[in-house]
Order: structure tokens, then C-alpha cells, then sequence
């Protein structure tokens, strides 16, 4: 029986997380694996929205950070499903820091993390395909299209 199709906006998930002097290094700049841990959870909960399976981080595609965030920061991680396989996903995530008292905004991080659902033995199990419904979804549909192309091309690890 094929899986019913699901939308992006049925798996959108936002994550904001206030930035500590623990997350950071003595000069007040956030650690980058503490924002890679916000990215992985918000990727991790979208995947697990659109699978509704356990879902495992099989790859961080790519990972720039564009500015630093700092103790005080309200840092916020936006992710979306991008496109989906069989049994694997890729989902992009934004990532924003907001200064609390000044209310400025500023792009920090963006990711593209490949998730893979399993069963309870850790199987792959088949996902429900997406549906892209604006504009803005089908073109990162055909990006994420693009970047898998690329890392079925490249060699495995062994």
C-alpha cells in the first residue's frame, strides 16, 4: 500500500534556544557544536514529523556559518523537509540570532542535514513522498535534487 503524500509545511519545525555563558567560550562567542546540536534537533524533528518513524542523522551535508552568535542571543533554527527518497530525506535549516535588547537579526548558520527513517531493529523503512506546494518549495526541491545527484557521485567510505 503506498504511503499518502505529505506537504512541507506538515513538517516545519522551529526550535529557539536562549545562549548561556555555558555554551560559549570565554570571550562570550557561542560554541559552534552548540549550534550544530540546535541544528541536528530541529532537522531531527522535522524528519521525524514527515516520516513519523524513528529517524537517524546519516550525513551533514553542508554547514556554513555566516556570523557569530553570542552569550545573550536568542538563537532560532527553522527547518524544513526538502526533499524525500525512499528511505532517506534531506532537510534545511536556517539559522538566526536575534540580540534581545537591541532586536536586531542576524543570519548566523545554514545546513543541509540527510536523515534516514528506520524501524526499531534500525532498518530503513520507506518514507511518504513530499508535496511541494509554493514556488519557494519547489525550488529548494530541485536544489536538494541536485546536491543528492552530487553525493550519489562521490565515493563511499569504507
Amino acid at each position: 500500500m503506498p504511503l499518502e503524500a505529505k506537504t512541507v509545511a506538515s513538517s516545519k519545525t522551529v526550535m529557539s534556544r536562549m545562549m548561556l555563558p555555558s555554551d560559549a567560550n570565554p570571550y562570550g562567542n557561542v560554541h559552534g557544536g552548540e549550534i550544530m546540536k540546535l541544528i541536528d534537533s530541529a532537522a531531527g524533528a522535522a524528519a521525524t514529523r514527515h516520516a513519523r518513524a524513528r529517524v537517524v542523522t546519516a550525513r551533514i551535508d553542508e554547514l556554513s556559518f555566516t556570523a557569530p552568535v553570542y552569550v545573550g542571543n536568542l538563537v532560532t533554527a527553522r527547518a524544513s523537509v526538502n526533499h524525500v527518497g525512499r528511505t532517506s530525506m534531506e532537510v534545511g535549516v536556517r539559522v538566526d540570532a536575534e540580540d534581545m535588547l537591541s532586536g536586531k537579526v542576524a543570519h548566523v548558520a545554514s545546513a543541509y542535514l540527510v536523515f534516514v527513517a528506520t524501524d526499531d531493529r534500525g532498518r530503513p523503512v520507506p518514507l511518504p513522498p513530499l508535496v511541494a506546494e509554493t514556488d519557494e518549495e519547489r525550488r529548494r526541491l530541485e536544489a536538494a535534487e541536485e546536491r543528492r545527484m552530487i553525493r550519489l557521485r562521490r565515493p563511499r567510505a569504507t
